[in-house]
Parts: C-alpha cells; structure tokens; sequence
C-alpha cells in the first residue's frame, strides 16, 4: 500500500503562487504517475495535472495551464505542483493520487490518494 501525504496548502490573495507537495512512501517512487485533483464545497472533482512515471510526460487541465506547473523529484519521493497567478476559483482542496504501474500512454489509474490540503485564494 501506498502513502500520499499532501502539504503546502494555504491561504494566499489573488496573484499570489503556492507549491503544494506530494511525499510518498511504501514503493519505490518513481515507479507510478502522480496526479493532482481537487474538489471545491458543493462541487465535483476535477483533475488539475498529472505527471508520467519518468516525468516525460505532463498534463494540466485547461484551467491551470500557464499558471501551474508539475514536476517531480524522485530522489525526494515527492511531486510538486507549483501554482501562480493564483483566483479566487482556485480555492479547493487538494488531492495528488497515484498509479500502480509505469505507463508510457498516459491512461492512468488512480488508485491511492492522500488526505487532502486546503487551498484558499481570498482578499
């Protein structure tokens, strides 16, 4: 089993930027695809980006792109998502999720999740 702890989450005015991280533990690291979701109050989740096993492969939702950035460091066990220019319609909490396997086509399966981090953009 794997553990996903999120952390970097906050309350920031608009325009301001955060990184969230997402550490992880119980397998090797680099071996699995990391995404990011998150769900406001009253509102579906929605995917914010993944990044592939090898970092090779990025995708972000047409919401955030241009504003965050994914990346990873493996040596760390943790993906960062770095979040700029930050709205109001960002305020949500934060999930990353994790594969099981290394996929090379970008068809992830997410099947850990960790708790979640509060992130508010407010004046």
């Amino acid at each position: 089993q794997v553990q996903l702890v999120e952390s970097g989450g906050g309350l920031v005015r608009p325009g301001g930027s955060l990184r969230l991280s997402c550490a992880a533990s119980g397998r090797t690291f680099g071996s699995y695809a990391i995404g990011w979701f998150r769900q406001a109050p009253g509102k579906e989740r929605e995917f914010v980006a993944a990044i592939s096993w090898n970092g090779g492969r990025k995708n972000y939702a047409d919401s955030v792109k241009g504003r965050f950035t994914i990346s990873r460091d493996n040596a760390k066990n943790t993906v960062y998502l770095q979040m700029n220019s930050l709205k109001p319609e960002d305020t949500a909490v934060y999930n990353c999720a994790a594969d099981s396997v290394p996929r090379n086509n970008g068809g992830y399966i997410w099947y850990y999740w960790g708790q979640g981090t509060q992130v508010t953009v407010s004046s």
